[in-house]
């Protein structure tokens, strides 16, 4: 999973899988969209209008629960 902040147009990209992939946009409101693969598989999340959306300041931690690790590739 990747999060990635566009500081230039205030937008979230939170990817969930990596490669590329043929995705359609379903709108959930005018600010954050999900990209789903043909399989409606969740490819990824924008939120756009951020800093509203998400609040101003220090983004909060993130918490990986019951996860496996897996190594980094790169």
């Amino acid at each position: 999973m990747r999060i990635r902040y566009d500081q230039e147009v205030d937008a979230v990209y939170i990817r969930l899988l990596e490669g590329e992939h043929q995705c359609r946009c379903v709108r959930l409101t005018d600010e954050i969209s999900l990209n789903l693969a043909e399989n409606d598989t969740l490819v990824g999340i924008e939120i756009l209008d951020a800093c509203r959306i998400l609040g101003q300041g220090d983004l909060p931690g993130v918490v990986l629960e019951n996860l496996p690790l897996i190594a980094a590739q790169g």
